[in-house]
């Protein structure tokens, strides 16, 4: 009993001792602690790794379906483009050169994307408990590749407010064709070879009417007194279809209404008699100015596109709603027959949004105020601006249905010259005419100079290019 005592005694004597426990307590708090901080600075370091590796692949990956999307390269090189990347990028972050090791690449043909999986081997600052000094850090992305072909129709404004102004020195039409052109170039730059363009474009000058140009046979010349729809297919009489000017307004329903759909100019229909005729385009007799500048339509032949550019001339009104109507078909698979019958091309493509990019781009400077027919069922009391803007909405509402991604341009619509109504009007119609905007793609676009408006056209090549690749 006596030694239990003594043994108590012993214990809670280095109990109460103080002197050493400061040093064993810090000695262990440290250790945890320097364990808490390697353990801190590996998960950093792997963290950094990781991001840094997930950064070059993505952009590897998104690059080589970009070049793959514009027939830059062939599938067979994607593994090399992608590799090659690699090397180039591998000093990324905290990553160092040759670290990055490609383990495979996938193209699937089917669905049309390209998936990369790749590694790096991660020497560790601070190996714990005699673990391996080395990790493996681990990124797998995949990218979206189109062989969509583009299809591009620009109705664009030659009226007579687009002319030089001396007195406050701009040039409206100037500086649309500085940008029309350069938007042309970029666009036609895309196509690798010129044989199988994937990218075409067609130009619609447009002011009172469009200059149907080679298409002047698909135009049925009204007179004042005379029928609004063609004669019948087999009338005795040739009636002549056709006019020195090539010019084109609405084409007319059988009850004289203005008709909004794509319909090719062959398309058999039938009067109020029964008889069937050509749903050929009305060039209106009231028209007066026919632009000089003649539409072309798709082709991937730089020079034809820029030569009609160097041609426009200001001049006329604006009938914005034939605009949007002649856009509308150099886009329509049904105006395919006529387009290479005229032999101005092979025509447009079928309507595929998984295949086609098919895109409309709509600039003016002004309100639409001009048309020669109206939609049916509207009031007969509305004007030819009402008419007009009802015309162009309902035609977008049609190009939008058929897939066709629409882009508007509004250029110096804060003109002094218009009222303020004229200027909401003219916005709205363009807000209105426009593919509702995404997260990444804006399609209504204001440019108050020319500059502003070259910018616009540039900022809208892009989004075509981001078109291609998504489905």
């Amino acid at each position: 009993m006596r030694q239990f005592r003594g043994v108590v005694r012993g214990v809670d004597g280095f109990a109460r001792n103080r002197e050493g426990n400061f040093a064993v307590l810090f000695g262990a708090a440290a250790s945890v602690l320097a364990l808490g901080v390697g353990f801190a600075v590996n998960i950093s370091q792997l963290y950094n790794a990781r991001s840094s590796l997930q950064g070059v692949v993505d952009a590897a990956v998104t690059s080589t379906a970009r070049d793959l999307t514009l027939g830059v390269i062939t599938e067979t090189d994607a593994n090399k483009t992608v590799q090659a990347f690699l090397d180039a990028n591998s000093t990324a972050g905290i990553l160092q050169a040759n670290q990055i090791v490609l383990d495979r690449l996938t193209v699937n043909r089917t669905a049309n994307t390209v998936q990369a999986d790749a590694h790096v081997d991660v020497g560790l600052y601070f190996p714990l408990f005699s673990t391996s000094t080395m990790r493996r850090v681990t990124a797998s992305t995949s990218a979206l590749y189109s062989d969509k072909t583009v299809e591009v129709a620009m109705m664009l404004d030659v009226t007579g407010s687009m002319r030089p102004d001396w007195r406050t020195k701009t040039n409206k039409i100037g500086d649309l064709q500085a940008a029309a052109s350069q938007t042309v170039k970029d666009l036609l730059d895309q196509n690798r070879d010129p044989n199988d363009p994937r990218i075409r474009v067609s130009i619609i000058p447009y002011a009172e009417a469009v200059n149907t140009g080679g298409l002047a046979d698909t135009v049925f010349v009204e007179t004042e007194t005379g029928p609004k729809v063609p004669p019948p297919i087999d009338a005795p009489v040739a009636v002549s279809t056709t006019v020195s000017d090539h010019c084109a307004t609405e084409r007319k329903d059988k009850d004289g209404y203005a008709d909004y759909s794509s319909d090719g100019p062959y398309t058999q229909r039938r009067d109020n008699q029964g008889k069937i005729y050509l749903a050929k385009v009305n060039r209106d007799y009231r028209m007066t100015l026919c632009p000089t500048a003649a539409l072309v339509p798709l082709t991937a032949d730089e020079d034809k596109l820029l030569t009609a550019i160097d041609h426009f001339q200001a001049g006329g009104v604006t009938a914005g709603g034939i605009a949007a109507q002649w856009g509308y078909y150099m886009l329509s698979p049904s105006w395919r027959t006529a387009i290479s019958s005229a032999r101005l091309g092979a025509g447009p493509a079928n309507f595929d949004r998984n295949r086609v990019a098919k895109i409309a781009i709509l600039m003016t400077d002004g309100q639409f105020n001009t048309a020669f027919a109206g939609g049916r069922g509207a009031s007969r009391s509305q004007d030819q601006g009402q008419k007009s803007r009802a015309n162009a909405e309902a035609i977008c509402d049609n190009m939008k249905r058929d897939s066709i991604e629409i882009f508007t341009i509004g250029f110096d619509l804060n003109d002094p010259a218009m009222s303020a109504t004229e200027r909401d009007q003219a916005k709205s119609l363009l807000k209105n005419c426009a593919t509702d905007d995404t997260s990444s793609l804006k399609h209504y676009y204001e440019a108050a100079n020319g500059a502003e408006l070259k910018q616009a056209f540039g900022e809208i090549s892009r989004n075509i290019e981001k078109l291609t690749i998504s489905r």
